[in-house]
């Protein structure tokens, strides 16, 4: 899943939320020199990344892209979730986005001493884009693949993939839906597991 998933599934609490935000900058086991609750957040992505991989229904989702994009399929799969949940997010939240992300935006400020440098240096560009609240239009996730394209030097072809989301727009919103809901339950499970474990 993308940023905003990751985000909604860490629940209310600000530390498991940034731990969760920046895990993908935290190598094996160097999480454990972090405060217990952002250990829970790294823990949890991990957990939501493997759960998410090996799922059947994104599965069915990163096929439809395979021919085109290989090995990024799963990446732009993780985007176009995150589009979903953005322009569905009623269904999920009763705090308007705008203003949920305004929060995050303001969480991680108040925690910028704990993110990876790689974070602290991308989290500029991604207020200041508002990243979060653009990925409810194509046009917001037209912006993220083009960046996307450029780190892969041009040659993953992601700037493209809005082509198969309007072309298949449907299915993978079904596919994100049905998905989504067992993601919810899975993420709720994990973190109380995570937390009785450390």
């Amino acid at each position: 899943m993308n940023f905003l998933a990751h985000i909604y599934l860490s629940g209310t609490n600000d530390l498991i939320t940034i731990g969760n935000f920046m895990a993908d900058g935290i190598r094996g086991n160097k999480y454990k020199k972090y405060p217990k609750d952002i250990q829970i957040g790294i823990l949890l992505h991990r957990e939501i990344d493997t759960f998410t991989d090996a799922h059947p229904i994104v599965r069915q989702s990163t096929k439809r892209l395979h021919k085109n994009y290989s090995h990024y399929s799963g990446v732009i799969v993780d985007i176009l979730y995150d589009h979903f949940l953005a322009k569905n997010w009623t269904d999920y939240s009763t705090i308007p986005l705008n203003v949920y992300t305004d929060n995050f935006y303001k969480t991680i400020q108040t925690h910028f001493e704990f993110l990876p440098v790689r974070t602290q240096k991308m989290m500029p560009y991604m207020i200041t884009d508002n990243w979060l609240l653009n990925y409810a239009s194509i046009e917001g996730i037209q912006r993220v693949l083009n960046g996307m394209n450029r780190r892969t030097k041009y040659v993953s072809g992601m700037d493209k993939a809005t082509t198969e989301l309007q072309e298949h727009y449907l299915e993978f919103e079904e596919e994100f839906t049905l998905f989504f809901k067992e993601l919810i339950d899975f993420s709720e499970l994990k973190k109380i597991e995570i937390t009785e474990k450390l």
